[in-house]
């Protein structure tokens, strides 16, 4: 069963969902309220891109480095 497609499939989604949320969180957590754009823009990215923004998250020191970051991808 865990070698299935669909099986693969949900548990990319799940993963994709945790980071997102994790990302979300740190980045109010540092900045305040991200607004609702940024937040869509995060959540439309793939899960390597995902993983890709969590490793750089602690270089952001404002907003506009998450901006430019997010148009880089």
């Amino acid at each position: 069963m865990q070698e299935s497609v669909i099986y693969q499939d949900i548990l990319q989604k799940g993963k994709k969902k945790e980071a997102v949320k994790w990302i979300t969180s740190f980045l109010n957590y540092r900045f305040g309220d991200v607004n609702s754009s940024l937040i869509a823009e995060i959540q439309v990215l793939s899960l390597p891109k995902l993983e890709a923004m969590r490793n750089v998250l602690f270089n952001f020191a404002t907003l506009a480095d998450l901006e430019v970051w997010l148009k880089q991808q």
